[in-house]
């Protein structure tokens, strides 16, 4: 299935995502949006913070994290905040080619995110590192595991994206919706890159 040839338009705005009312709604909306899951993962981290030294019987964090393989994963993720950047000159220049393929590198490469951090899950509990171990394990497992679940919730939305672009194309009514999603992909990137700061190094270094 090929997605529908979109008509070169001379008219084509340079932010088509802000082109129209609705669309300059949705992008404040969804920085709002942001807002409350910025606060909600402040929340996460402090709250790690405060009991990572809490291990009980459980394993120490420096024990347990390989970091080659977490920088690996941490690479994955930054690789597809750069082909999400891609996806939006795509859909600034009109280009519905370019940005669906841009759009499909980024899905796979968080469906490789998450097949890591799963395998990384596996890991630890074999390890005998349970969510109920320590406090420390259950702030770990809360804080990693809701950072995938809004990488998983983030693979599923582009994949429905893309579904809408070879179905309806590329027009203001899809162009703010591929904006948001890029926004969201940053917005977790960033996320990983404090949690893999927080979380990983430190707990490896002590």
């Amino acid at each position: 299935m090929s997605a529908p040839a979109h008509q070169a338009d001379s008219h084509w705005p340079h932010e088509p995502e802000k082109a129209t009312l609705d669309g300059r709604n949705k992008v404040i909306g969804f920085w709002l949006f942001l807002g409350g899951e910025a606060v909600l993962f402040g929340t996460l981290f402090a709250t790690f913070l405060a009991l990572r030294d809490q291990i009980g019987d459980g394993p120490a964090a420096s024990e347990l994290f390989q970091l080659p393989m977490i920088a690996a994963v941490t690479a994955i993720l930054l690789v597809s905040s750069l082909t999400s950047v891609f996806a939006v000159q795509a859909l600034h220049r009109n280009d519905i080619k370019s940005l669906i393929t841009w759009l499909i590198v980024t899905v796979g490469l968080g469906f490789c995110f998450l097949g890591f951090e799963i395998y990384e899950f596996v890991e630890y509990v074999h390890e005998g590192h349970t969510f109920t171990t320590s406090a420390f394990s259950t702030s770990f497992y809360t804080l990693v595991g809701f950072h995938g679940a809004h990488v998983a919730f983030g693979v599923v939305w582009i994949s429905i994206l893309i579904g809408q672009l070879f179905k309806k194309g590329l027009n203001l009514v899809t162009a703010p919706k591929v904006y948001v999603s890029a926004i969201y992909w940053h917005f977790i990137d960033v996320v990983w890159v404090f949690i893999f700061t927080v979380v990983y190094l430190m707990g490896k270094v002590g």
